[in-house]
């Protein structure tokens, strides 16, 4: 009596097995990207208008490939000494605060504008960007990362 034939025997594993792991602080700190789009100067006549208005383009990049939640906080102000005196202070105005759902690798344009009384150079780099992944349950956003410093010059004409 012949025995049937054998044949070796194949493991499969399903490539694509989510493993749900907790993301690290760091990688939660860089789920956002951001950059700022202005003038590198700008002139104004500040004897004709008190107010320099200069429209200013916070880019915000979903680097992950999930869902995230995204806060904006504009209401930081530079209060350290030595940067108001290089930089002086400014404000943004309308909204202070956003709130938005990036897809993932989703890129957003917000549209802002930076208000200036006096000529000099200051730091547009004050807006704070939190983030988290929008199935996860935390209390709070985790801080994104800070560029470096954005620096306009404002001049009078």
């Amino acid at each position: 009596q012949e025995l049937p034939e054998t044949g070796l025997l194949k493991f499969f594993r399903p490539e694509n097995t989510p493993v749900p792991a907790r993301p690290t602080p760091e990688q939660l700190s860089n789920l956002i990207k951001t950059s700022l789009h202005y003038p590198e100067s700008f002139n104004h006549s500040f004897h004709q208008k008190s107010l320099c208005l200069v429209p200013v383009t916070l880019l915000l990049s979903n680097c992950s490939q999930a869902v995230v939640d995204v806060m904006i906080d504009l209401r930081h102000k530079t209060t350290s000494p030595e940067a108001l005196e290089i930089h002086g202070s400014f404000t943004w105005l309308g909204q202070t605060q956003y709130k938005l759902q990036l897809k993932s690798q989703e890129v957003y344009s917000l549209q802002l504008k930076a208000c200036f009384v006096h000529t000099g150079v200051y730091n547009l780099g004050t807006p704070r960007v939190f983030a988290k992944l929008v199935d996860q349950v935390t209390l709070f956003e985790t801080s994104q990362q800070n560029s470096m410093p954005a620096l306009i010059i404002i001049n009078n004409i």
